[in-house]
């Protein structure tokens, strides 16, 4: 898969590489097949026909079989100055063939090919998130024009144009329903199966499927500044930046394979000399560590693994910048939390509603309700929502209301003069004290209070709170027993601080945290813990991201978001955070795993051959079966 990033406008691109890259994976199943059938007639006429004729076809298996991994060998070492596992093989094979051994070397380039092909399988089977998510992306869109509507490419439209999306389409662009409502399948996004419901004023991603309803949408981002684009892109970046571990693989490989072609050189007459070997014993038992000493397994104990990680997270929404922060993710022993947007819901909730004894509720609340609906602040809106929810009488018709700018709401109901505000706004007189002491007790426990006087008396309080998400109550349980420490980092006051760390579970908190101070906390937790992550919303909450050993953003997928972290939760799911650690620690298990069995497999062969225990056809099956098995291991990160 081309590593580059992809826009809409060329998004036929990366289709037609998917479709190479499955043609190719054909290709090198369809040679694997045919040197085998080469083989077999080479070994069934090697017994009945003239050794020119079976040679012939044994040739015609190295060649077919051969050919695209010499290729590749040739082409890496030319491009990166480095001698490669791919050319080990080659040298090994055409060294039997030259002694004589031909059926061992054909047999060697029949199982080379043949685990060449599972990997570009199984590294297709990674990528294929890259595919589906291209597949899903609409070309054409319904463009609203004066005289009606017109069929256009996506990379046609501009930001205000409307669209029509029909039920069973899939939103073309991001955008916002401006008529209409629906529900919506935003899996691509998000990740979340639940369909959610949307009309007027809410935002729709490109990518997503409109279910059931016929809605018009208003553009509000070029199509190659999608949402659905960054992830793309954010997906394609992961799969192409390599992890510290692969690195080291990496230039690890071309040291090795000098060290043992030097070996091999040296094994092809000392052992004649030292132990009395045949010159015939001697080149074959070199050729025999040409094939075993090959790091194949160790090479491909890394990558698949990590791929296949990715794209597991990619399909639950959880996106990873690269597999240095998925490596990074398991090794973590703090993590920091911003409040609001992340342990909350970001938005105030009515949390008490408390009137005076001989105050009706319903009717004082159904007063309040209706004067805040001529309000924009969130405070108000709470509220009117909250009424909506408790009533069952509509919100009576006001002509006026006055904004006392700083203060609060004054207006008249039916000769009755009402005011919602600050304490300092409305007069508490003496038979107030016991709405006076409830608001100063609700006010201890973090919450925003409201105060609603009638004509000249107090006649109830309103606490208002951004509430503690469910799931992140849970989330933080789960990394509590996952040995991390938790902490809050918020720009709020102590007091409200200490409650909403209390009813999130963190063990610790950091109250009066400008963004600076976000910083340097962040970095002391990096010197008494060592790795650290940072979870936030991605604006205010960037500077810590960025520094913190890993950026966990939250908040749908935000610009500011996509562009800071290291990992993003498409979807405001704190849960998926253990989750996540708990894949970066299976991947990293699963790496070890690979790495130590590659190299006790290399080992056992290495020390086979002096031994004379194995011969090529046991060696051949000894080192490609193991490096079969390490991929079939890392593919396990796919489910």
């Amino acid at each position: 898969m081309n590593p580059d990033v992809q826009t809409v406008e060329n998004n036929h691109e990366p289709l037609k590489t998917d479709f190479l890259e499955k043609l190719r994976v054909n290709g090198e199943l369809i040679a694997v097949i045919v040197c085998g059938v080469f083989i077999l007639f080479g070994w069934i006429l090697d017994k009945s026909a003239p050794a020119s004729v079976s040679v012939v076809f044994y040739l015609l298996a190295f060649i077919i079989g051969g050919f695209a991994k010499a290729k590749e060998g040739l082409e890496e070492t030319i491009k990166h100055k480095e001698l490669n596992v791919e050319l080990l093989m080659i040298l090994a094979a055409i060294g039997s063939a030259i002694i004589g051994y031909w059926t061992e070397g054909a047999i060697l380039i029949f199982i080379f090919a043949m685990s060449g092909a599972l990997e570009t399988y199984t590294m297709n089977k990674s990528h294929k998130e890259i595919s589906s998510l291209m597949e899903i992306q609409p070309e054409e869109a319904w463009r609203i024009t004066k005289t009606g509507e017109e069929r256009v490419h996506v990379s046609e439209l501009v930001v205000g144009d409307s669209i029509l999306i029909k039920p069973g389409e899939r939103i073309p662009s991001d955008g916002e329903i401006v008529r209409g409502s629906t529900t919506l399948d935003e899996a691509a996004i998000t990740g979340e199966s639940i369909p959610v419901s949307k009309g007027i004023g809410n935002p729709v991603f490109a990518g997503t499927m409109n279910i059931n309803g016929s809605i018009t949408v208003r553009i509000t981002k070029p199509s190659n500044e999608s949402l659905f684009q960054k992830i793309i892109e954010l997906v394609q970046s992961a799969q192409s930046e390599k992890s510290p571990s692969q690195l080291f693989i990496e230039k690890f490989e071309g040291k090795y394979v000098k060290i043992v072609l030097a070996v091999v050189f040296l094994m092809m007459f000392l052992p004649h000399y030292i132990f009395g070997w045949t010159w015939n014993e001697t080149f074959y038992r070199a050729m025999i560590l040409l094939v075993v000493a090959s790091p194949c397994a160790l090479v491909a104990s890394i990558m698949p693994a990590t791929l296949s990680a990715i794209s597991n997270g990619a399909r639950k929404g959880v996106l990873y910048k690269g597999g240095v922060h998925l490596e990074q993710l398991g090794d973590i022993k703090a993590i920091a939390f911003d409040k609001t947007g992340t342990l909350t819901k970001g938005k105030p909730e009515v949390a008490n509603f408390i009137t005076r004894e001989d105050k009706n509720y319903e009717q004082v609340l159904l007063a309040v309700a209706s004067i805040e609906k001529h309000s924009n602040h969130p405070l108000a809106n709470a509220i009117v929502k909250f009424a909506e929810e408790q009533l069952t009488h509509p919100l009576i018709s006001l002509e006026t209301v006055e904004d006392v700018a700083g203060w609060g709401l004054k207006a008249t109901i039916n000769d009755e003069n009402w005011k919602i505000g600050k304490e300092d706004f409305v007069e508490i007189k003496e038979s107030d004290q016991f709405l006076v002491e409830s608001a100063k007790e609700l006010a201890n426990e973090g919450k925003t209070i409201v105060y609603i006087q009638k004509d000249n008396e107090l006649a109830a309080v309103v606490a208002l709170k951004d509430m503690v998400r469910k799931e992140s109550m849970d989330a933080v349980d789960q990394l509590k027993k996952q040995g991390l420490f938790t902490v809050m980092l918020t720009g709020d006051n102590e007091k409200t601080a200490q409650v909403i760390a209390s009813e999130s579970h963190v063990q610790g908190f950091i109250a009066d945290c400008l963004p600076e101070k976000k910083v340097d906390q962040v970095k002391q937790l990096q010197e008494k813990y060592g790795t650290v992550a940072m979870v936030g919303d991605g604006i205010n909450d960037a500077p810590a991201l960025a520094t913190s050993n890993v950026g966990i953003s939250v908040g749908d997928g935000t610009d500011v978001a996509l562009e800071t972290a290291d990992m993003v939760l498409m979807k405001n799911d704190l849960l998926r955070i253990p989750e996540a650690i708990r894949l970066s620690k299976r991947m990293n298990r699963i790496i070890k795993q690979n790495i130590f069995f590659s190299i006790a497999v290399i080992a056992l062969l290495i020390l086979s051959n002096f031994s004379q225990v194995i011969d090529l056809p046991l060696g051949v099956i000894g080192h490609e079966g193991s490096t079969i098995l390490v991929i079939l291991n890392s593919l396990r990160l796919l489910k």
